[in-house]
């Protein structure tokens, strides 16, 4: 695929089809009209929700509200990402994203009404048999009572909500507007602008001057505004501590990991863990050092490839069964649902002029999953199609065996078959490859996966607990602090062998993930759970696929360390992070051999 299509000229059987949700857009405004009139029927209820009935009634029709609202929000912005220039589907999805506001404000009465009830009518409400199939939704409205606060005080909580957007509002614009690079050589000799797309670019370049140049301009250019910076992200962290205490958390990191019911050992096992196997990621860059041929592996030369360059043409038709074939283990009836979104428009495939770029699996109840590529014929296009399709039949499975109410799944199991399916990819891939050179370029992808989806997100994770627990002892985040903190990890992570360059201290400033806290310790823990599967999957077989599917099915029916725990995975203990690291042991080996 050469020239890029225009959207009307993309064949049929390159599209998704969205007629499955809606035959036209008559459809569309029909039921759009149904959730209009239902929001009405909605104001009835406030003030009536301490008796079950009602209750009942209120719920249901929440559900339908909202499951309405999804499809509408979904159809309308898949429709603009086929052509986002496109004027007619940018006002539709605008539309839905109105209507979802609405939504929200007309059924924000209803947690906070029933919330109010003392203690002993909400247990009389969970014990109710009318409303047994809304069990886990009472009890885990309990279980956030005693961080609720008084109508009052919410009303001013949620007034703050904007104020409390400003520090990564303004990093976002000091990192994305207002910060310019410097220009640096490429390859050719020609001066070329830094930018953030460019970065990696420079830094995955053969020639070690380029990569040296790109590292020391893009830290010192955040060097310059290092006061800053500190002072947003030391905004940011203070606003973490205010909504704790004023919402009776014992930590900031309590309250991030409440929402989905994860105690602190499961992010501190985490942490402990990966630095158990910190050798192993030392060794990973002693390797990486005699590869390179170099004296000393710098920090700019952790991206630099480590093969000669390996082109590998794999075409759409060729990656689909390549991917089923790796997914053979999972049996026969997730490879019929696969062949079934392969075959019947779940995916959008290739590029088109003003289509939305990268890739997604979106969908909603009672509809199919759909998967938006931009598929281009190679190695890294062929895991984005296992990556989403892992994706889509989590959703299918979920919302098949799940009532609407009870099949969302969290962020933190999200990752999880995603990855999983990447891992059995590679390992299917790394069995069948006979060239040594192909080998070698499909293990340096996997182990630096690892290294940045595990260690890497894990030393951001420790970064974040450390800054927190400093701002929450009364400790000043200056820059100096920051940088100092930031650089220590990089030493214990990369290890002494290693030359951590001084710029490095200054990374802590272009860390975006850092305004949304104590979220990226989710990558690693889903990296690892998926790696977990992975293994237990090809060694036991059948029993461990039976518990992975029922894993696939569970959608949000518990909590997620529940639904992983059932399904033999148990990451409230170190084990599944251990059988990751063996995996990654296992590789180092198998690259070590291939280096000799």
């Amino acid at each position: 695929m050469n020239q890029v299509l225009k959207r009307s000229e993309v064949p049929v059987e390159n599209r998704w089809r969205l007629e499955d949700l809606y035959a036209n857009q008559a459809a569309w405004d029909k039921e759009y009209e149904q959730v209009k009139q239902e929001l009405k029927e909605v104001s009835q209820y406030q003030g009536k929700l301490s008796d079950p009935a009602a209750i009942k009634t209120v719920f249901e029709l929440d559900d339908r509200i909202s499951l309405s609202t999804e499809r509408l929000y979904v159809y309308a912005n898949m429709k603009h990402h086929e052509d986002m220039a496109d004027p007619t589907y940018q006002a539709l999805s605008d539309k839905s994203k109105r209507l979802s506001v609405e939504v929200g404000e007309a059924t924000s009465f209803i947690s906070p009404e029933i919330l109010s009830l003392s203690d002993e009518q909400l247990q009389k409400l969970v014990a109710n048999p009318e409303l047994a199939f809304y069990k886990r939704t009472l009890e885990e409205l309990i279980r956030q009572k005693q961080h609720v606060l008084s109508q009052n005080e919410e009303a001013l909580l949620a007034q703050v909500g904007n104020l409390a957007q400003a520090p990564g509002t303004i990093f976002g614009m000091l990192n994305n507007a207002d910060l310019k690079f410097p220009k640096v050589k490429n390859e050719k000799g020609e001066e070329v602008e830094l930018t953030h797309g460019r970065y990696i670019q420079f830094l995955e370049s053969r020639n070690r001057e380029v990569r040296k140049n790109a590292f020391e301009a893009m830290y010192a250019t955040y060097a310059k505004q290092k006061n800053t910076i500190a002072a947003t992200l030391a905004a940011n962290v203070t606003k973490n501590v205010f909504y704790a205490k004023a919402r009776k958390y014992p930590s900031v990191l309590e309250m991030s990991l409440f929402g989905d019911n994860i105690k602190k050992e499961v992010y501190t096992n985490l942490i402990d863990t990966i630095h158990e196997s910190l050798p192993l990621m030392h060794r990973y860059m002693e390797l990486r050092r005699k590869l390179l041929k170099v004296d000393k592996l710098h920090m700019y030369d952790l991206f630099a490839p480590l093969v000669e360059e390996y082109d590998m043409e794999i075409s759409f038709d060729q990656a689909k069964e390549t991917v089923k074939d790796s997914l053979q283990p999972l049996g026969e009836d997730y490879l019929k649902v696969l062949q079934e979104g392969f075959k019947n428009h779940w995916i959008d495939v290739y590029e088109n002029e003003g289509k939305r770029n990268g890739a997604y699996s979106w969908g909603a109840y009672g509809t199919h999953p759909y998967v938006l590529l931009n598929h281009k014929d190679n190695l890294n296009s062929m895991f984005t199609l296992t990556h989403e399709m892992g994706h889509a039949l989590h959703s299918y499975y979920s919302d098949t065996n799940q009532p609407y109410r009870y099949a969302q799944y969290t962020i933190f199991l999200a990752e999880v078959a995603s990855t999983l399916n990447e891992a059995l990819l590679m390992d299917y891939m790394l069995k069948k490859s006979t060239d040594p050179k192909e080998k070698m370029y499909l293990l340096t992808y996997y182990m630096d996966q690892f290294r940045t989806t595990v260690f890497r997100q894990t030393m951001f994770a420790e970064f974040e607990m450390i800054i927190h627990e400093k701002a929450e002892q009364g400790e000043s985040l200056t820059p100096q602090l920051l940088s100092q903190v930031y650089y220590d990890l990089n030493l214990k992570y990369y290890g002494k062998d290693m030359a951590v360059d001084q710029d490095i201290e200054m990374e802590w400033a272009r860390i975006p993930h850092f305004y949304n806290s104590f979220y990226v310790y989710k990558y690693a823990t889903g990296f690892s759970a998926a790696t977990s599967f992975a293994k237990q999957i090809l060694e036991e077989g059948q029993p461990a696929v039976d518990r992975y599917l029922g894993f696939l099915k569970s959608g949000g029916s518990d909590y997620s360390i529940n639904i992983l725990k059932k399904a033999g995975v148990d990451m409230s203990s170190p084990e599944p992070i251990k059988q990751a690291m063996d995996v990654f042991k296992e590789l180092l080996v198998e690259m070590e051999k291939l280096a000799k």
